[in-house]
């Protein structure tokens, strides 16, 4: 497991440094938010832990920005704040745990040991709810999808069609079959909600310099891909 530890204060970081990796973990340190921002856009970490208060970048920022970003990795703040307001808003920019120094050493071995468990079985729930084709990923449950870096928000007639899409890759999709997957008997769709519904996906999932995906075949339907 990786950790990226970042605190400016030296007395604190390197014996914890040392700690965590006597414990078995795969420890880098940071010494201010610039560079553990740097480290954190990696994406190569199971664990952060972060002062709140550090030059030139703030923990709570660089936490804001991985969550912008639609980064999950979990988020353990350490701080001298203190009060109910300070843990609202640490919880709220998306930190997963929060711990008040001075704290025990044991405590926060805990806390480490807790958030990745939490997070290993985050990753295998994930690995079931989401589909991917080529550089796309689809996050059903929460209705996001995921190219090149950006987050792809949809409707859910979007994500619907989308998935339909990414569960019969290659395969040639009527008009109907789309029309009977996506709306239930008792909706009367216009004559053209498909065709329409394909345009504003494809706008969002298919941006200059991307490859296509969705394939038009004429007067029969549409095929999913990387290729037609």
């Amino acid at each position: 497991m990786r950790i990226l530890l970042v605190d400016d204060e030296t007395e604190l970081t390197n014996p914890l440094t040392r700690l965590l990796t006597r414990e078995g973990y795969n420890v880098d340190a940071a010494y201010d938010g610039s560079n553990g921002n740097e480290l954190a856009q990696s994406d190569n970490y199971d664990l952060l832990i972060l002062d709140w208060m550090l030059p030139g970048k703030t923990g709570l920022e660089i936490c804001q920005e991985l969550r912008r970003q639609g980064k999950t990795t979990p988020v353990l703040f350490l701080t001298a704040k203190d009060t109910l307001d300070d843990r609202v808003e640490g919880l709220d920019a998306g930190g997963d745990d929060y711990l008040v120094k001075p704290f025990e050493l044991r405590e926060l071995l805990a806390r480490v040991r807790a958030l990745l468990r939490r997070s290993s079985t985050q990753i295998q729930e994930l690995a079931t709810e989401r589909l991917t084709v080529a550089d796309l990923e689809l996050d059903r449950e929460n209705q996001f999808a995921y190219r090149q870096g950006r987050i792809i928000e949809l409707s859910e007639k979007e994500c619907q069609l989308l998935q339909y899409f990414m569960e019969h890759t290659g395969q040639l999709l009527t008009h109907a079959q789309i029309m009977q997957n996506l709306w239930n008997e008792n909706e009367q769709p216009s004559s053209n909600a498909i065709a329409a519904l394909i345009r504003l996906l494809r706008r969002k999932i298919e941006v200059t310099g991307e490859a296509q995906l969705i394939y038009t075949v004429y007067g029969k339907g549409y095929r999913f891909g990387i290729s037609a």
